[in-house]
């Protein structure tokens, strides 16, 4: 059969609607939509700019510890010491700035340094002897969340410099006041959708997730990109210890007990496949908001707190069931 001969809807090849459609993206937006026009029609709050605003402060935490988890699953990891990690963070943060006499430039960047060297132990544990990320992680949870409550001495640190909460500042925007901590958290999102949808680096990310033997193979300096990727999620727990201090204003030794999950939600949710080599930041976005605004708009709706938690479980297992059969359909 000749080209010519072939019938048209082959010859003009996949439509744009069924690209649409297999884009993991698409349905996370299609679910953050619907979701908000239900929650339109329940509340007449919802719609409002302060509420939207509100929203993203919720989140903005959780969202970046997000970006650091989906650099870990795309790898075909999972990172349980997220949560921990960031606490800690934010505990050397807070109490060298306050207790310690540092600077708040310094006491930040000691922070970030720790949380990244967390990270690279992480790394260096699953890439080196190699560990499964599961067990590695878990065992950091449990170090990093007894090194801050040894570290804090099981208190609060209060009356921090205000460098540290500057970040949670507001500035008018028409009739909505929106906190410097959020344009942070959505200008990091933005960078990792670049990094990981622009550059050769993002490629190797993919290549690495779909079949590390490959991607070595391939050339890719598969051990290092896979250290590096921790050490970077790392840092980016820092960044978010320092939008938990701008936020709640105090180093609070009790954070971050369940951000771990939280943050794996947003990225399931998000269309990223546990499996490794599919998803994306953008699509961690849209998960995030898609957990903030269910539960704002549970919240409004007057709905308990433990039925928001019932209903994000239920969405988690439909998102991963929804990845398996995409999965089956495409071998």
């Amino acid at each position: 059969m000749t080209a010519t001969s072939l019938p048209y809807d082959q010859l003009k090849g996949p439509s744009t609607v069924r690209r649409l459609l297999a884009t993991p993206t698409t349905g996370p937006l299609v679910a953050l939509l619907l979701a908000c026009v239900f929650f339109s029609l329940t509340s007449e709050q919802f719609l409002s700019g302060g509420n939207f605003s509100l929203i993203v402060q919720q989140v903005m935490v959780v969202g970046t510890l997000a970006i650091g988890q989906t650099l870990i699953i795309l790898t075909a990891g999972i990172d349980l010491s997220c949560g921990a990690v960031m606490a800690f963070g934010s505990i050397v943060i807070a109490k060298t700035a306050a207790g310690g006499g540092l600077p708040s430039l310094v006491a930040i960047a000691l922070g970030l340094a720790v949380s990244a060297a967390f990270g690279l132990v992480n790394g260096l544990l699953v890439q080196l002897i190699p560990l499964p990320p599961f067990i590695v992680t878990l065992g950091m949870l449990n170090v990093a969340f007894a090194l801050t409550h040894v570290y804090s001495a099981e208190q609060t640190i209060t009356d921090l410099p205000a460098p540290l909460t500057a970040l949670g500042e507001t500035f008018p925007l028409g009739n909505t006041d929106i906190t410097y901590g959020s344009l942070v958290t959505i200008a990091l999102f933005l960078l990792f959708a670049y990094a990981l949808s622009g550059t050769s680096w993002g490629r190797h990310v993919y290549a690495l997730g779909n079949s590390p033997e490959a991607a070595r193979l391939n050339g890719i300096r598969t051990s290092r990109l896979t250290i590096g990727l921790y050490t970077l999620a790392g840092a980016v727990y820092g960044i978010a210890a320092l939008l938990l201090i701008s936020r709640t204003g105090v180093g609070d030794p009790q954070a971050g007990q369940t951000d771990n999950l939280d943050s794996i939600t947003a990225v399931v949710l998000g269309g990223t496949s546990l499996f490794g080599g599919r998803g994306s930041v953008l699509g961690t976005f849209i998960g995030v908001l898609i957990v903030g605004v269910f539960r704002n708009g549970l919240q409004l709706m007057g709905v308990a707190s433990i039925y928001q938690t019932l209903i994000t479980g239920v969405l988690v297992i439909l998102a991963v069931t929804v990845d398996q059969i995409s999965r089956r359909k495409a071998r």
